[in-house]
């Protein structure tokens, strides 16, 4: 989580270790993974290492996910071109991104998603939440869109359960809102648009 200090209505356990990496880089990454004592799932990184590699922390009982030029659980979140914006996360339209696009959404990602938009600014560009990124994302995937869009609702709903400024995680929800509902969409997102929930719009990713 990328916070300066989160206040106590908002703090909770943190039990696995997320990071992302290029393509390019992730043999690399691999053995440094080794190196610093972190097992792999070999069976697993086999299989999906294009991906997604997964290794355990034994020590302090964690798991560690390592995701592969994009974040694809329910919804892909390409992160490729923008792993270069910040030195030391994913950039915060992204990370929002992956909080929201779960199809079910829990606690935890209501909790990180209010923890993000109390602390930044939603912008124009990178030096908050950017909502053009986040909106261009949503608008060339119906599917990311229709997630999505729920989502920003469904937090504004809960957003009694958290003693923060309300306020102020409102306000930056509902022009989060506004600007993927009125960016303009790819001719893909009309196709897809046109079968709307007939069909699964989300997958269901595996549990490890």
């Amino acid at each position: 989580m990328r916070s300066r200090g989160l206040p106590p209505a908002l703090s909770r356990e943190y039990n696995d270790l997320d990071f992302a990496s290029a393509k390019k880089s992730s043999g690399d990454l691999q053995k440094l993974m080794r190196d610093l004592g972190y097992e792999p799932h070999l069976g697993f990184n086999a299989m999906n290492g294009r991906e997604r590699l997964l290794f355990y922390d034994n020590p302090n009982e964690r798991q560690v996910d390592v995701f592969v030029s994009s974040f694809r659980m329910c919804h892909e979140i390409p992160l490729e071109k923008r792993l270069g914006v910040n030195e030391d996360t994913v950039p915060l339209a992204e990370l929002l991104l992956t909080k929201l696009q779960i199809i079910e959404l829990n606690e935890k990602d209501v909790r990180d998603t209010v923890a993000i938009l109390l602390e930044h600014e939603v912008t124009e560009d990178d030096a908050g939440v950017n909502a053009t990124q986040f909106a261009s994302l949503c608008s060339e995937d119906w599917g990311l869109f229709r997630t999505i869009t729920q989502n920003l609702v469904n937090v504004r709903e809960h957003l009694g359960r958290y003693e923060v400024d309300r306020d102020v995680v409102a306000t930056r929800l509902d022009v989060l809102l506004a600007h993927v509902e009125e960016a303009p969409k790819s001719r893909s997102w009309k196709l897809r648009a046109k079968i709307g929930e007939r069909k699964r719009w989300y997958e269901l990713p595996e549990e490890v």
